[in-house]
Formats: structure tokens, C-alpha cells, sequence
């Protein structure tokens, strides 16, 4: 009876065999592609680092450091390359700045993820220990943090122009890092010290003369002309402001239909109206005192007709039409004052006041300028300047990453060395931890101290040194307890990077490891593509 057992056994085993070798394949070519567009951007990382000239469908280029604009531009296609993407992106809103180093760190993880699979280990035993790494490194990174208080400017100024020296506008770092440091202390709001809300600093872009001409202005900037028709007025002193929703221009049905007029007397009766119906509104907005109009722009009909125009003229009425709807809330706010929707609601309280709005010659075009507000809100205006489109763009994303640490330094206050300094700390440390782990936790955690030498590599490569050497050197020095000491790029040897003056927020690099390890374990978690047609 034992024997025909035998084979039955054997039928549910050869039914248990399932074939590994696709989901293998899946794995490795996840792997390889999401590789491929870590290395794409890994030159550009670093003060050295290399630029990246994109060209667009449409015909545009874009030149540019920031890894986020970079992978956002490339049209990539594979899925898992596309979760690098999204990975560079949820740094981007997380931190702001390092959108390149996170790549690079995934892909670097990645690698050694590939050697750990060949050796036969289990992709939720890799994904597991990666976690606990990256917990553990998140630990280390805040026992290296220093303390910052916002009070002290100098320590903000060289964690922006740390950010900045990386771009392609750096040497302006010594003008825009103060700027962007000005900018989010004054929209910082001491009853919420820790919410910093960067569309309260709106950055004015004017294409004409350099960088250097960036300004901060404390008030409004419109990127517009006032109006001219018929001798409207291109300066007001004590100005009283009100920004209007409402169209001055002679009403229309609200549907689609036509009037016929049979004759002329008809037709003088039809343009009399309409004088009186405008005047009519415009004595009222005078009879209030109120001298700047900023009209919002109207999809329906004309905002302001000539006629208008030229009565408002005429009652000394300076006006700034074509204002956009989604700049009414940063107006009114920056303005103190009140959006007034139809002009039966248009009171004295709802103005803003200001001591002086004209307008000025910029470049080739012209801007208006609204200085010395009345209890003015919490936000910033920034005006950037630059010679072509390309430097002007790239100088706006440049700012908008220095804005980011900062607003990162107010959320959590404490500051890093930067130059592959804490990198190679945690390689050494986790290192030092894998030795006491047990079994294939250990061996995962070594891979994952390995790759994060990757950065101070990588920094080393782009700046034309050699990579091996700076790299043990470094390592060298941690190990004898220098736990600042860095690359210096400038002089191309290992300097403390604290003293000089190279340093980032602390937030930029945890979120940096915990984002590219997460991104890391998804990618190796996935053993199947199902294309759904």
C-alpha cells in the first residue's frame, strides 16, 4: 500500500515547482531601467556638477541642475523608471532642494540590491533590512545635526548659498541666498512659527539687465503697464487702492440674442446710457476717495471699455487692468485690504492703502510698483531679473530651491555639514552596526552603508578628482572620529566642511535616505508586470 503513495507525492511537488526565472527578469529589468535614469542625473550632482540642456516637443529649451526639472522634462516610459521620477518630485515638496541626491542614492541602492539578489537572498528580507538601515540612519543624521536659531541670519545665509552654489546662477550665490533668506523671514507669522506657506512670496520674472539686479521689493509688482488710453495717469502718491471684481463697461444680456435699432434717435438713446451707466459707477468709486484701480480680468466682457478708460482718466483714476484671478488673494492679503465684487459694496474700509504706486521702465518693458503699504501682510515679492529666458528660468528654480531650505531650516531647526560629510558618517556607522546584526539582516545593512558612499563619489567624480582615493581618504578620517570633515571641492581635498561654511538643513537629508529607501523596497517588491490593455 506504501508504494503507490510515492508518486503521488511527487505529482504535488512537481505542481509546487514554480518557474522564477520571469519574475527574476521582471525584477532585473525594473532594476536596470530605473538604473539607467539614476545615472542620467548623477552628473549633475554637486557644485561641479554638470548642466542638462533639455529640449522640449515644442521646440523649447530648458537648461538646468535641478534633478526634479531634469526627470520631469525626460519622457520616460518604463514604470519603475517612472517611480525615480515621482521620487525626485516628493522631494522636491518635501524638501525643496537635494531632488538629484535622492536619485542617486536609489540608484546606488539599487546596485547593491542586484548583487544581494544574485546571491540568492529574498527580496522582503532585503526590503526589510533596508528599513531598519534607513531608520537607523535617520538616527545618526540627527545626533550629527547642529542646532540653528532663526535669529541667527548667518547660519540661514550659508545653508542657501550652499543650495545655490550647485546651480548654474552661483555666482550670484552672495545676492540671492540674503534674498531668499529676507524673503521667508518676513512671511513667517510668530504666532505659527513652524508653517511657512511659500506662495506668499511671489517671484516677479522681467526678461532684461542680470541677475544682479534681482530685487526684493517690500510691497506689490505687477507685470504690467498701467493703462494709457486717453492720459490715464502713470503715478499716484497716498494712494488709496481698491481691488475690483466687477467690469466697468456697459452691461450685457446674459444670453445670446440680438437688438435691432431702426433708427438713429434709437442709437444716440443706446450710447447716452451707456455714458450715464459709467459715469454713474465711476462717480460712485470717486465719491469713495479711492484713486488706484486694480481691475480683475473678465472672461464675459471687456473688464473696461475705452470709453471708461477715458472717463476714468479724466477723475484722476490711475488704473491697472488685466489682473489675474489667481493673484486676487496674494493682492488683497499683501494689501490689507478687501476684493469688492459689485461696485453697490464698494466702501471706504474695503481699500488698501499705500504710500506710492508708479510705474517703472524694467528691460523693455514696463512693471508697476505699489511701495510703502499700510499695514501691510505677511508676504515677499521678488523681482528677478535676467539677460535671456534660459538664465532668468533657471534663476527662478534656483531661488525657489533656496526659498525651500530655508522654509525647511524654520520647520525643523537644525543644520548638517554638507559634502558627502554625513553620508560617509553613516556609511562607517552602519557599517560598525552590521557587524553586531545577525545573519542576512547584517549582510543587507553592509550593502546599504556601501551605497551610500556613492555621494561623496559622485561629488568627487564630477569635480575631477579622484573618486577612490578622496573616498578612502574620507573614510579615513571618520574613522579617526572627524565627523565634519568633507570634500572641498574648491580646493579638491578633505577639508571640515562646517567651518567652511558648507551646510544643509538637516530635513534635506533624512528625507533624502527615507524617500530613496522606500522608493527602493517598492521597486524590489514588484516580481510582475501586468499590462492592461
Amino acid at each position: 500500500m506504501a508504494a503507490p503513495a510515492v508518486p503521488q507525492l511527487r505529482s504535488s511537488k512537481t505542481e509546487s515547482y514554480v518557474d522564477n526565472k520571469r519574475k527574476e527578469d521582471v525584477r532585473q529589468a525594473n532594476i536596470t531601467a530605473a538604473r539607467a535614469v539614476a545615472d542620467a542625473v548623477r552628473t549633475s550632482l554637486g557644485p561641479k556638477g554638470m548642466d542638462k540642456m533639455i529640449s522640449t516637443a515644442s521646440g523649447e529649451v530648458i537648461i538646468t541642475n535641478d534633478g526634479a526639472t531634469i526627470l520631469n522634462q525626460m519622457g520616460v516610459l518604463q514604470p519603475a523608471a517612472k517611480m525615480l521620477v515621482e521620487l525626485s518630485k516628493s522631494q522636491d515638496t518635501t524638501a525643496g532642494d537635494g531632488t538629484t541626491t535622492v536619485v542617486v542614492i536609489a540608484g546606488a541602492l539599487l546596485k547593491q540590491c542586484l548583487l544581494l539578489l544574485s546571491s540568492g537572498i529574498h527580496p522582503t528580507v532585503i526590503s526589510d533590512s533596508l528599513h531598519k538601515a534607513s531608520v537607523k540612519a535617520v538616527d545618526v543624521l540627527t545626533a550629527m545635526a547642529v542646532p540653528v536659531e532663526l535669529s541667527d541670519r548667518e547660519s540661514l545665509i550659508k545653508s542657501a548659498s550652499t543650495s545655490l552654489n550647485s546651480k548654474v546662477v552661483s555666482q550670484y550665490s552672495t545676492l540671492l541666498a540674503p534674498l531668499a533668506v529676507d524673503a521667508v523671514l518676513s512671511v513667517v507669522d510668530p504666532a505659527k512659527p513652524d508653517l511657512v506657506d511659500l506662495r506668499d512670496i511671489k517671484i516677479v520674472k522681467k526678461l532684461g539687465g542680470t541677475v544682479d539686479d534681482t530685487e526684493m521689493v517690500k510691497g506689490l509688482v505687477f507685470d504690467k503697464k498701467v493703462s494709457h488710453a486717453s492720459g490715464g495717469l502713470t503715478r499716484m502718491e497716498n494712494a488709496k487702492i481698491a481691488v475690483i471684481q466687477f467690469q466697468i463697461s456697459p452691461p450685457k444680456t446674459d444670453i445670446e440674442q440680438s437688438i435691432v435699432v431702426s433708427d438713429y434717435t434709437q442709437m444716440d438713446r443706446i450710447l447716452k446710457e451707456e455714458r450715464n451707466y459709467i459715469l454713474g459707477m465711476i462717480k460712485k468709486i470717486k465719491a469713495t476717495g479711492c484713486n488706484v484701480l486694480l481691475i480683475q480680468k473678465s472672461i464675459l466682457r471687456d473688464a473696461v471699455t475705452d470709453l471708461s478708460l477715458h472717463y476714468l482718466a479724466k477723475a484722476k483714476i490711475l488704473v491697472v487692468k488685466d489682473v489675474e484671478r489667481d493673484d486676487i488673494e496674494f493682492i488683497t492679503k499683501t494689501l490689507n485690504c478687501l476684493p469688492i465684487a459689485n461696485i453697490e459694496h464698494f466702501k471706504e474700509e474695503k481699500m488698501g492703502y499705500a504710500d506710492l504706486v508708479e510705474e517703472v521702465s524694467v528691460g523693455e518693458g514696463k512693471i508697476v510698483k505699489i511701495t510703502g503699504i499700510r499695514d501691510m501682510g505677511r508676504t515677499a515679492t521678488v523681482l528677478c531679473r535676467g539677460s535671456n529666458q534660459l538664465v532668468l528660468d533657471e534663476a527662478d528654480r534656483s531661488l525657489h530651491d533656496a526659498l525651500c531650505v530655508i522654509r525647511c531650516l524654520v520647520n525643523k531647526q537644525f543644520l548638517i555639514a554638507g559634502g558627502g560629510a554625513p553620508e560617509i558618517e553613516l556609511s562607517r556607522q552602519l557599517g560598525a552596526w552590521a557587524k553586531v546584526l545577525h545573519g542576512m539582516e547584517g549582510y543587507c545593512v553592509r550593502s546599504f552603508a556601501e551605497a551610500l558612499e556613492v555621494i561623496p563619489y559622485t561629488l568627487a567624480e564630477n569635480a575631477g578628482l579622484n573618486p577612490i582615493t578622496i573616498v578612502t581618504e574620507l573614510r579615513n578620517r571618520h574613522a579617526q572620529g572627524e565627523i565634519n570633515a568633507g570634500i572641498n571641492v574648491r580646493k579638491g581635498q578633505i577639508t571640515n566642511i562646517l567651518e567652511e561654511n558648507v551646510v544643509q538643513p538637516l530635513l534635506v537629508s533624512t528625507s533624502a535616505i527615507t524617500l530613496a529607501t522606500e522608493c527602493v523596497r517598492m521597486i524590489l517588491k514588484i516580481d510582475d508586470i501586468v499590462t492592461v490593455r
